[in-house]
């Protein structure tokens, strides 16, 4: 392997499961190379003060910083202890305060009890994820009655179309399939909202219980 395609692989690797320094840089990225779709992606789940939300693999952190302007509580779950070390660091004042509440894990085995969020929303994650219908399941699970789904990918086609994810382990799924496990979980799709992103497009599947 050489070096650009050694690069290639490591950076497709962290992006996946963000550790070490190298974890650390990447989270920065994440929050800069992903602002627009975190902020759309928040802006279409819609919390209220009065609610709880929950991100799912929350990464740099912009997310949890958008829900903590929105909703009452907010949970916070990734599978990266470094995303999570920096997420402590980053909002220590919220989480002594009780509104900030962060857990190791990941899509298909969320640390929350069963209908215990309102809203709950996840940008870039599924292409790490093996068991797609398991995944919903848990998302199903910990939403309450009328609760509310929403799902950030980038645009399938586009990103199929690149080596560097497609060799290193990117589970890029057509957006049909995504809706069609979304309603098997239960999970009924309300409305499909795409836009340009990154020179990438950007879709937003938001579902409701």
């Amino acid at each position: 392997m050489g070096l650009r395609e050694s690069f290639r692989a490591g950076l497709a690797r962290q992006l996946g499961h963000p550790s070490g320094l190298r974890g650390r840089i990447v989270g920065a990225m994440l929050n800069r190379r992903n602002r627009e779709a975190v902020v759309r992606a928040v802006a279409a789940l819609a919390p209220t003060g009065g609610e709880t939300a929950l991100d799912i693999g929350f990464g740099g952190g912009l997310g949890l910083a958008l829900l903590l302007n929105e909703a009452g509580v907010v949970h916070g779950v990734d599978i990266s202890a470094a995303m999570l070390d920096r997420a402590r660091r980053s909002f220590r004042a919220e989480i002594a305060a009780g509104r900030l509440v962060l857990g190791e894990g990941s899509m298909t085995a969320l640390p929350l009890a069963d209908g215990s969020v309102d809203a709950v929303v996840s940008t870039n994650t599924v292409y790490f994820v093996d068991d797609l219908a398991a995944a919903f399941a848990e998302v199903a699970r910990v939403l309450r009655p009328g609760g509310r789904f929403v799902l950030g990918i980038g645009d399938p086609d586009l990103m199929g179309r690149s080596r560097m994810l497609t060799d290193n382990g990117f589970r890029i799924r057509p957006v049909a399939e995504l809706e069609s496990v979304l309603a098997t979980a239960g999970l009924s799709l309300r409305r499909h909202e795409r836009f340009a992103h990154g020179g990438l497009g950007f879709h937003l599947l938001v579902s409701g219980k």
